[in-house]
């Protein structure tokens, strides 16, 4: 027979995606965040080389 009333896990699923999208969301930006760091690291650190370089 069919279940009456709610449907059973509908608002636990709904409750959890919401949940996991925003850690997925976190973590990729944490990631992007991450590779903008590094890329402006790389940059400055070629820039310092290219002064030292011409300087000498």
């Amino acid at each position: 027979m069919a279940k009456k009333g709610r449907e059973k896990n509908t608002l636990n699923k709904a409750k959890h995606s919401k949940l996991m999208n925003r850690k997925k969301n976190k973590l990729r930006k944490e990631k992007e965040l991450r590779a903008e760091r590094l890329k402006a690291m790389v940059q400055k650190m070629n820039a310092s080389k290219q002064n030292t370089s011409e300087n000498e």
